[in-house]
C-alpha cells in the first residue's frame, strides 16, 4: 500500500518518502539575486523531504518579478548557489530548482526595464517594488521574433541550475506568470501562432519546456501548473482542453513530473491525473488560501491517483514536517507577517519538535 513514506523513483532520484517541499518565495537573496548562507540553512533544515523544489528563480533580469528573489543568470549567481545545493545534500536531501519568468508581473523600478507578456495588458493589482506596493505597469507585447528567446532562457537556467548542484529544474507555468500568461485567453490576446486557439496559447509553454530538456534532459525537467487559476488576473478558457493538449506534448517530451494545484474543480483535476502517463506532484489546497495542507488532504489525494504531494506553509513552520507527519505530531502554526520581510526571524528561527529520548 502506497503512504506518503513510500519511496519513489523520479528520474535519477530514489525519493525516501512523498514529502514535497513546494516552492515559496520569501525574498531573502543578496544584492545582485546572490543565494546566501541563510538560504543553505533553510534548505537543509528541511532536506528530510522526499524532493525540496526552491523558491522561484528568475532567468533573466527582465524576468525578475520581485525585489529580494535569487537569479540564475550570471555567474556569480550559480556560485553563490552552490553551497545551498551543497548543504542540502550534505543533508541527504534533494533539491529542483523552480525557474520563474515573472513577465507582466514585475515593475520598472525592481529591474529597471518595462516587464513584457504576450500582449499589452497589465496584471491585475499591485506588484511588489524595492518601495513598496505600486499598481502593475503596462507590459511591452513581445514580438514574434522575441517570444524563442525568452523560452530559451529557461533551458538556459536549467542548465546553470544543474552547474550549480540542483539534482534538476522545475519550470513555473502556474499562478500568473509567464508561461501561465501566455496559456490565459484573456493576458494573451495574440494573433500570431502563440495566440488564439488552445494548440497556440500552449506553444510558448511547449518551447520551454523542450528547451530545458534539450539543456539538461528530461529526467531532470519538471514544470507546476495551475488549471484554471485566477492569479493576478488570468483566465482559461477551454480548462480541460487547453491541458490536456499541454500534458499530450509534455508526455511526448518525456518529462518528469507534472506539479498542478488545486486551483480547479476536483473532477477536473481528476480528468488530468488520468492524461497524464508520468509522475504527478499534487498540491492539494488553494496556495495562499484559507486551508493549509494536512496528512488528510495528503492521503486522499494519495488515493486519488497522486504520486507526490506537496505541502507549502507546513514547511515554513515546521523544519521537521516529514518527522511531524509520520509520528502525528502537532503542526506548528506559520506566522504569515514573516514571509517577506527578511532576516532570519521566521525563517530560520522554527524549532524542530522536541522528542524524546
Amino acid at each position: 500500500m502506497t503512504t506518503l513514506f513510500t519511496s519513489h523513483r523520479l528520474g535519477g532520484l530514489t525519493l525516501p518518502n512523498r514529502v514535497v517541499m513546494a516552492p515559496m518565495t520569501r525574498v531573502r537573496a543578496a544584492a545582485g539575486g546572490l543565494a546566501t548562507p541563510s538560504m543553505a540553512a533553510y534548505y537543509a533544515q528541511r532536506a528530510t523531504a522526499g524532493l525540496i523544489v526552491s523558491e522561484g528563480v528568475q532567468p533573466s533580469l527582465i524576468g525578475q518579478s520581485n525585489p529580494g528573489t535569487p537569479g540564475l543568470h550570471t555567474d556569480e549567481q550559480v556560485a553563490a548557489w552552490r553551497p545551498v545545493t551543497a548543504a542540502v545534500h550534505t543533508s541527504g536531501g534533494r533539491i529542483f530548482a523552480q525557474i520563474m519568468h515573472g513577465g507582466r508581473v514585475s515593475h520598472p523600478d525592481t529591474t529597471g526595464t518595462q516587464p513584457v507578456g504576450p500582449s499589452a495588458v497589465p496584471a491585475v493589482g499591485d506588484v511588489f517594488t524595492p518601495t513598496g506596493p505600486q499598481p502593475a505597469p503596462v507590459p511591452r507585447a513581445l514580438d514574434t521574433a522575441e517570444v524563442p528567446e525568452h523560452a530559451r532562457s529557461y533551458g538556459r537556467a536549467a542548465r546553470n541550475a544543474v552547474d550549480a548542484g540542483f539534482d534538476g529544474v522545475e519550470l513555473h507555468g502556474a499562478n500568473g506568470y509567464l508561461i501561465s500568461q501566455f496559456l490565459s485567453s484573456n493576458a494573451n490576446l495574440r494573433t500570431d501562432r502563440y495566440g488564439g486557439p488552445v494548440a497556440n496559447r500552449i506553444r510558448f509553454a511547449v518551447e520551454a519546456i523542450a528547451a530545458t530538456v534539450e539543456a539538461v534532459g528530461a529526467a531532470r525537467t519538471g514544470i507546476r501548473l495551475s488549471p484554471g487559476g485566477t492569479f493576478w488576473g488570468v483566465e482559461e478558457t477551454d480548462v480541460l482542453e487547453l491541458y490536456s493538449a499541454l500534458l499530450a506534448e509534455l508526455a511526448g517530451l518525456g518529462v518528469v513530473y507534472v506539479h498542478l494545484e488545486a486551483t480547479a474543480d476536483e473532477e477536473l483535476l481528476i480528468a488530468l491525473r488520468r492524461a497524464w502517463p508520468g509522475t504527478l506532484i499534487m498540491n492539494p489546497v488553494l496556495p495562499m488560501g484559507p486551508k493549509q495542507t494536512g496528512r488528510d488532504d495528503a492521503d486522499r489525494w494519495l488515493a486519488l491517483g497522486a504520486d507526490l504531494i506537496s505541502f507549502g506553509r507546513g514547511f515554513i513552520a515546521n523544519p521537521d514536517l516529514v518527522e511531524r507527519l509520520r509520528g502525528g505530531l502537532p503542526i506548528a502554526p506559520v506566522d504569515e507577517s514573516t514571509y517577506y520581510q527578511g532576516g532570519d526571524s521566521g525563517y530560520l528561527t522554527y524549532p524542530a519538535h522536541q522528542y524524546s529520548a
